[in-house]
């Protein structure tokens, strides 16, 4: 079992000068983790909302932790594909791996808030289809590809993307929600799963997870890696970690019940409309499920049995997601209690 830590911005703008704080929480904790033996960092690609404003390029940042570690594997989780043209996803990773000396991976996301399509309105409606035409094309002009394309005088132009990379493959990802067709489709196109353990349940995940590996053994190759985000925080004990993650993760689920609110997709419960009371009882049975499985929540010995209970449905990779509101030390403090040395997971 790979153990990896996630940023998701949750907590990038607590003060007046946040953003520059989260870049500071950013370099702290790739260092720590670097330093203790997890095996990547990823960082989100998010746009115009209130949670994650300090992560609109993935890449630069990456960049930044290029030249800041040595050893973890650096990785967008996600780029959201259809809002870049392809060539330059590929320039810009390519320039990560450089930096790194070979440590650049990307998980492709579809996009799921409508108003990150400002960017790109007309390409939010076959979003879904975009990311699927793009994992061979990456792939190719990872490797060197040529495309050819109108030029800004409307002549056929012909070009390679640049840098070239140090890596001979893109390791990939596709990012999913929980969509059972989405783990399939990635299957079906030999990448990797980036998912989450929230809102799903244990038999839920075991299931996508047989339905991916299915898929990936059909192509003949294989079998993918599975790597779910789950809020991490490990404290000295049970009590103490419920006592430190508790508040932030209040926090944490009620904005993410906000964001659903807004997504302008006429599917999501209209939680906005709730009175006060019953958001705060919604919330607090959100945290209890979460809390009792799918979190690394707890004693270090409580997150090694959860660890071994994910390995046992087939996880190969947990993105430890840290930046949901504790303190720095605090985050810190907690990745030393698991960091991957002291972490042994029974999967036999």
């Amino acid at each position: 079992m790979n153990l990896s830590v996630l940023f998701f911005g949750a907590d990038d703008a607590s003060t007046d000068n946040g953003h520059r704080e989260a870049y500071d929480r950013v370099l702290r904790v790739a260092s720590a983790a670097d330093a203790g033996g997890y095996h990547a960092v990823w960082l989100p690609e998010r746009h115009f909302q209130q949670i994650g404003q300090a992560f609109s390029s993935p890449a630069v940042l990456a960049a930044a932790l290029a030249v800041t570690t040595r050893r973890i594997q650096l990785r967008a989780g996600s780029v959201v594909l259809p809002l870049h043209h392809p060539l330059r996803i590929v320039e810009d990773w390519a320039i990560v791996d450089n930096l790194s000396g070979g440590r650049a991976g990307i998980s492709l996301a579809t996009g799921w808030h409508s108003k990150d399509f400002v960017l790109a309105p007309d390409r939010y409606d076959d979003r879904r289809d975009r990311v699927a035409a793009a994992v061979p094309l990456l792939r190719g002009l990872w490797c060197g590809d040529t495309m050819t394309l109108p030029d800004g005088a409307g002549a056929k132009a012909t070009v390679t993307p640049g840098p070239r990379p140090i890596s001979s493959t893109l390791p990939l990802w596709l990012t999913t929600s929980g969509n059972p067709a989405t783990w399939e489709q990635a299957g079906k196109l030999g990448v990797n799963v980036l998912a989450a353990t929230m809102g799903q349940t244990r038999a839920e995940l075991a299931g996508k997870i047989r339905r991916y590996r299915q898929a990936y053994r059909d192509t003949g190759t294989g079998p993918g890696t599975v790597t779910l985000m789950a809020h991490t925080y490990a404290g000295a004990d049970d009590d103490t970690a419920l006592r430190i993650a508790g508040p932030p993760l209040r926090r944490y689920l009620r904005s993410y019940l906000g964001q659903l609110a807004t997504n302008g997709d006429p599917a999501t419960p209209a939680v906005d409309s709730l009175p006060e009371a019953q958001l705060d009882r919604l919330v607090e049975l959100a945290l209890r499920r979460y809390v009792d499985w799918g979190s690394l929540i707890g004693s270090p010995e409580t997150c090694a049995r959860s660890l071994a209970d994910l390995a046992d449905i087939g996880c190969d990779e947990v993105a430890c997601f840290v930046d949901f509101g504790i303190p720095i030390d605090e985050i810190l403090a907690g990745l030393r209690r698991i960091a991957p040395a002291t972490v042994e997971v029974d999967q036999t």
